[in-house]
C-alpha cells in the first residue's frame, strides 16, 4: 500500500481508556486523531482491570481525581448516551492480621475527613454485610459505601463514540514506527504507509508509553509495568454470596496482599494483588499468582474454592512517585506524555482526561479537580526519591 499523508492538529497514540478519554476531551477544540497499535481497541489493560471505583484509593493526588471523576461519571451517561456507568458496590477494607490493622489504621488517620473515603467499621459487621468472609477472621475494618462497579466497556465506547461525533477518527492496526519533529510540529508514520503531520502528539500508549517516548527521541519517564493477576474461581456454596446489601461488598485486604468480589451468582474474582516488574508485553497469567490467589481468598473465606474457572493478567504502569503524567519535558515541547495511571486508570479516567486536555491546549485546569499542574508534570521526576509502597487496585 502507498504512503497516505493526513492532518491533525493533534495525533493521540494508545486506544485504551487513557487515549480515548483525552482524545475526546480534546476533539472539542482540535482535530484530533487516535492510533492503535492492535486491531481491537483496549485489549490490554484497560480490558484486564477489576473495574472499581473506589474513593480513597491511592496518594492524595490520586484520590483527588477519584473524587472529582463521580460527578463527571454520572454528566458522562447524558453526554456520551451511554447506560449507568456506576453500579454501586461498598468496599471492605479488612484487616486479619496485626500487619493489616496498623496498615489500615494509617489509612484512615491520613484520609480523616476526606468526603467519600473509607470510615471505620465494626469487624462483626464487615462479616455480616459479607458472609463469604469466615465469622471471626476479621480483626478490623473500615467500608466505602460511596464504591461502585464501572462499566468499563461502555465508557470506553461512549468515548469513542464522542471522539468521532466530534470529528475525531481512529485508526486501529497502527502500530507507530516513527515519530520524528517536523519545525514546530511532527510527522508521525503508522501502520502500512500511513503518515500523520501535526502539531501535537499525545503519548497515552499505557505501559507502551516510554517506547512511544523513544521514537520520537524524547526522554523516557522511567516507567515501570508491573503485572496483575485475576483469577475466577467457582464457589461451592452461592448462599454465602447473598448478603444484605443488593451487591455483596468487595473485600480488599488492608495491607494490599489480596482483593476479591462476587462476579456472578456463583463465583468470585480474586486477585493476589501481584506487582511483578516486566517489560512491556502482552500479558498472562502466571500459574503460581493464580493459586496465590485462591489460597489467600480461601485463608479467610473457608468457600472450600478449588476450581479455578478462568484468569487473565494485565500491566499497571507507575513512575516512581505513583502520580500520573501529564504534561511534557520543557525542552521537548508539543509532545505530550498522558500516562503512568498504575491501577486507578480508568477510576480517575474523567477528571484526569480533562485535565490532559487542559495541558494540551493551555486552557485554564479544571476547578473541580484541585490540583497544580506542576504535581503532575514529568519535571517533577527529575526530583523524585524512592517509589512509595504499592496502592491497592
Amino acid at each position: 500500500m502507498g504512503t497516505a499523508l493526513r492532518t491533525a492538529d493533534v495525533v493521540v497514540v494508545g486506544g485504551g481508556i487513557a487515549g480515548a478519554s483525552v482524545a475526546y476531551e480534546l476533539a472539542a477544540s482540535r482535530t484530533v486523531t487516535l492510533l492503535e497499535a492492535d486491531r481491537a481497541l483496549a485489549r490490554h489493560s484497560t480490558a484486564r482491570s477489576a473495574a472499581s471505583y473506589i474513593p480513597g484509593h491511592g496518594n492524595a493526588e490520586v484520590r483527588a481525581l477519584i473524587a472529582a471523576s463521580g460527578p463527571r461519571y454520572a454528566r458522562l451517561v447524558d453526554e456520551l448516551g451511554t447506560p449507568p456507568l456506576l453500579i454501586p458496590r461498598a468496599v471492605l477494607q479488612v484487616a486479619f492480621d496485626a500487619d493489616g490493622e496498623r496498615v489500615l489504621a494509617a489509612d484512615l488517620a491520613e484520609q480523616a475527613g476526606e468526603p467519600g473515603g473509607p470510615q471505620p467499621l465494626d469487624p462483626a459487621e464487615a462479616q455480616r454485610r459479607c458472609p463469604a468472609l469466615a465469622p471471626g477472621r476479621v480483626r478490623a475494618a473500615a467500608v466505602v459505601e460511596s464504591a461502585a462497579d464501572i462499566d468499563t466497556e461502555a465508557l470506553h465506547q461512549g468515548y469513542v463514540r464522542g471522539l468521532r461525533a466530534r470529528g475525531g477518527s481512529v485508526q486501529a492496526a497502527a502500530p507507530v514506527a516513527a515519530i520524528e519533529r517536523r519545525g514546530d510540529g511532527w510527522r508521525v508514520r503508522a501502520g502500512d504507509g500511513l503518515v500523520l503531520d501535526c502539531a501535537e502528539v499525545v503519548d497515552a500508549a499505557g505501559a507502551w508509553a516510554d517506547v512511544v517516548a523513544g521514537l520520537a527521541g524524547v526522554p523516557r519517564l522511567g516507567l515501570t509495568p508491573l503485572r496483575r493477576t485475576i483469577a475466577v474461581l467457582s464457589v461451592p456454596d452461592p448462599a454465602r454470596l447473598r448478603g444484605p446489601d443488593p451487591a455483596l461488598p468487595m473485600v480488599v485486604e488492608a495491607a494490599e496482599r489480596f482483593y476479591f468480589k462476587a462476579d456472578g451468582p456463583d463465583q468470585l474474582l480474586a486477585s493476589p494483588a501481584d506487582e511483578t516488574p516486566v517489560q512491556p508485553y502482552d500479558a498472562r497469567p502466571d500459574e503460581l499468582d493464580v493459586a496465590l490467589a485462591l489460597e489467600r481468598v480461601e485463608e479467610v473465606t473457608g468457600l472450600g474454592l478449588r476450581s479455578v474457572r478462568t484468569s487473565w493478567a494485565g500491566l499497571r504502569s507507575f513512575v516512581a512517585d505513583r502520580r500520573p503524567v501529564v504534561g511534557a519535558w520543557p525542552e521537548h515541547p508539543g509532545f505530550w506524555f498522558f500516562a503512568g495511571q498504575g491501577g486507578f486508570g480508568i477510576e480517575s479516567a474523567p477528571a484526569l482526561a480533562a485535565i490532559g486536555a487542559a495541558v494540551v491546549t493551555g486552557a485554564a485546569l479544571p476547578a473541580d479537580v484541585p490540583i497544580p499542574a506542576a504535581a503532575l508534570g514529568p519535571s517533577r521526576l527529575r526530583l523524585t526519591a524512592a517509589p512509595r509502597s504499592p496502592e491497592h487496585p
